[in-house]
């Protein structure tokens, strides 16, 4: 089957999640005809985009990731002129713990250090401090904190309807779920997808689906190398209508298989209200393979984040409740959390081919957005993307020749 004039697109983005979304939102506002593909439905709880909250929070341990939660702000402020939905809800962050631990978030001696530098407000606690001001106990009195007030908890869910709304409301934008791409080919100066429901062809793609990278970039003879985490959530109720938390991020030692690193949610009134989202910033079994994950979380870390609410957090009974997963891809190269780059140099048309991959990224979603579409459209962003990037680490090439048959 032949395309035809009507499905060639400027941008063809292959994802629907936030990231996709955001990625399309930009390229339609810049008058690009745009088609986003999604394998499932939009809005789906099937990968990284699951769920209704995310944290945003500025502390890191590296500066130009610090600079980077700072830029995203303008862009959230804009995103937010299109809906009447909060989608920031400013509780500020409150990283506590050992000071000595590195974890999958950083160092909170590190963090200090960072926000110091770039001169970000924030206050530093004691152990008893942070027990008294933010309703823990039981704290070794060695943990140490810091809060930040700009920290906040993103209704998620708000933020990616909010931009699926602005995209079928754009003339330039073209939405279609339900349609994995199954192959990708390159003739006439164009990148030809095939899907269940048919044939189209664009000049650049936009590669974010998420844990799913591999099942895409495996049609263009590369790879990602990445450790895939189901990683569980619950809910708890409050028995203390007084007490309220702000997003939170505990940093202590493992002790055996419990990781032992959690982090945590207000009670906001758009997800279950009266309750307080605890969970486990560890995984017990990570999966070689995304459709692996289940939908059940694992119980051993559901326990053992009953057994530190328990223990550690005032006002909240410890039965979890609302129980779900979210699967996130996490690349095996170290300290190297997102990767946005072209495809490595060694596939043909490199350069039209924009990946963005692996890590948590929520609270960057409209500035990723913008970068990615940037990148697509102009073969490079104003934004400076090095710090992820170095693609012939983070990619290989497959071994075999993709047999796919030709358009």
């Amino acid at each position: 089957m032949e395309t035809t004039a009507n499905d060639v697109y400027d941008v063809i983005v292959i994802g629907g999640g936030a990231m996709g979304l955001a990625t399309a939102y930009y390229s339609g506002k810049r008058n690009a005809k745009t088609l986003v593909l999604e394998q499932f439905t939009f809005v789906n709880q099937q990968g990284s985009s699951a769920g209704v909250s995310r944290q945003f929070r500025i502390p890191y341990p590296e500066k130009y990731m610090v600079q980077m939660a700072l830029d995203s702000l303008p862009y959230w402020k804009e995103l937010q002129s299109h809906t009447e939905t909060e989608l920031l809800d400013k509780v500020g962050t409150l990283w506590f713990g050992d000071p000595e631990v590195h974890s999958t978030e950083g160092n909170i001696a590190k963090a200090e250090i960072a926000l110091k530098e770039l001169n970000v407000p924030y206050t530093k606690l004691t152990a008893k401090e942070v027990e008294e001001q933010y309703n823990f106990r039981n704290l070794p009195d060695n943990y140490t904190g810091l809060f930040q007030a700009d920290g906040a908890s993103i209704n998620f869910k708000a933020t990616i309807e909010t931009l699926l709304e602005r995209c079928k409301k754009d003339a330039n934008t073209t939405l279609l779920e339900q349609s994995p791409v199954t192959h990708i080919e390159r003739k006439d100066d164009l990148f030809h997808l095939m899907t269940p429901n048919g044939y189209y062809a664009a000049k650049k793609i936009v590669i974010t689906p998420g844990p799913y990278i591999n099942s895409v970039i495996n049609l263009l003879d590369f790879t990602i190398e990445a450790t895939y985490w189901n990683m569980a959530s619950a809910y708890f109720k409050k028995t203390d209508e007084k007490v309220q938390y702000p997003t939170w991020f505990v940093f202590q030692n493992a002790e055996g298989d419990n990781g032992n690193q959690f982090y945590g949610f207000p009670e906001v009134d758009w997800d279950h209200p009266d309750y307080i989202r605890v969970a486990p910033d560890f995984v017990i079994e990570p999966l070689d393979e995304p459709y692996d994950r289940s939908f059940i979380p694992n119980e051993k870390e559901l326990n053992y984040t009953s057994e530190w609410v328990k223990n550690h957090m005032t006002g909240l009974d410890t039965e979890p409740c609302f129980t779900s997963t979210c699967l996130i891809a996490l690349s095996k190269i170290p300290n190297k959390e997102l990767i946005i780059d072209f495809a490595p140099s060694y596939v043909p048309n490199h350069e039209d081919i924009v990946v963005y991959a692996t890590g948590w990224a929520a609270k960057f979603t409209p500035l990723l957005g913008k970068i990615l579409s940037d990148m697509a459209l102009d073969g490079k962003s104003d934004y400076d993307i090095s710090n992820f990037q170095l693609g012939y680490k983070f990619f290989r090439a497959l071994q075999t020749t993709n047999q796919n048959l030709p358009l």
